[in-house]
């Protein structure tokens, strides 16, 4: 099936904001994620989250990092689960994630989660039972390759943001070398969703976005970026944007453009060798005025 190239369409923009809104008209945002060792994978997913403009953000986390998760940002919420001993989340906790996600707008599933089996069959779970848009990044997309006909029976539209090395897991095959040829794989993964709502951010040098009958090459963005929690950032990017009413189309085509020009004005300012993925939610405020 022939692919439309629409990276020269516009970019759709975020809604001015009215002098009467409040926090609850911005969105309600869920981040699923963090182990022991990995608390600030979440965090880093958070605090974007909160940069690009979501009204409320909740961290969902094993008890064990919540105090460390707790302290790198006093502005979002976090909510341990499981007891002290357990370095990750499981399987046990789906009925409370699935029951805290009918209370908001958008999900983000995978910062830090950790490859645990137990927690591989959570990420299944969630996959298939929450209904509100989710982006799915990181660990989430290796359990979701551990079975990949789980694709076909998503609960919801669902943005997964895969760098190469988990994209080749996911598909099976080695990533092409060209733009177009990648869009055209990405492109392939998003179908086996027969119901069209998956979303595939193929990320790297050129990221693309696609849905499967459209992608776009995103232009933003330098090998400063290539860095641990850059994909964190991108993640909560997204996951606002949609809990911010953009289509998940249109969320992950802005946030891409979004992210990279963070990144860009980053590296100017601090050079792209020592660029960490914090640079890059200090430096949003300024992407959001250019």
């Amino acid at each position: 099936m022939p692919l439309e190239d629409a990276t020269s369409t516009p970019i759709t923009q975020l809604n001015p904001r009215a002098a009467t809104s409040h926090k609850g008209d911005y969105g309600r945002v869920l981040v699923v994620g963090g182990s022991l060792g990995m608390a600030g994978a979440p965090a880093l997913a958070g605090m974007a989250a909160l940069r690009s403009g979501a009204g409320l953000v909740t961290l969902a986390i094993p008890q064990c990092i919540q105090a460390t998760v707790a302290g790198f940002e006093p502005s979002y919420m976090t909510l341990g689960l499981g007891s002290p001993e357990e370095s990750c989340l499981g399987a046990e906790e789906a009925k409370t994630l699935i029951d805290l996600a009918a209370k908001m707008t958008a999900v983000a599933l995978g910062p830090g989660l950790g490859v645990n089996p137990s927690t591989a069959s959570l990420v299944q779970e969630l996959y298939q039972q929450v209904e509100l848009p989710m982006v799915v990044d990181a660990d989430a997309l290796n359990a979701i390759a551990l079975d990949i006909a789980r694709i076909k029976s998503a609960g919801g539209s669902r943005i997964l943001t895969p760098h190469p090395g988990e994209f080749q897991r996911l598909s099976g095959k080695p990533i092409a070398g060209q733009p177009a040829d990648r869009a055209a794989q990405a492109a392939e993964l998003c179908r086996q969703d027969p119901t069209g709502q998956t979303i595939v951010v193929l990320k790297g040098h050129q990221t693309i976005v696609t849905d499967g009958q459209r992608y776009t090459v995103n232009s933003t963005g330098n090998p400063g970026m290539a860095t641990g929690g850059t994909g964190d950032c991108l993640t909560g990017v997204i996951t606002s944007f949609v809990a911010q009413g953009l289509s998940p189309w249109n969320a992950a085509r802005l946030a891409t453009h979004v992210h990279g020009l963070a990144g860009d004005l980053a590296a100017q300012k601090l050079g792209q060798v020592s660029l960490i993925a914090s640079d890059l939610i200090k430096h949003l405020p300024v992407a959001f005025e250019n």
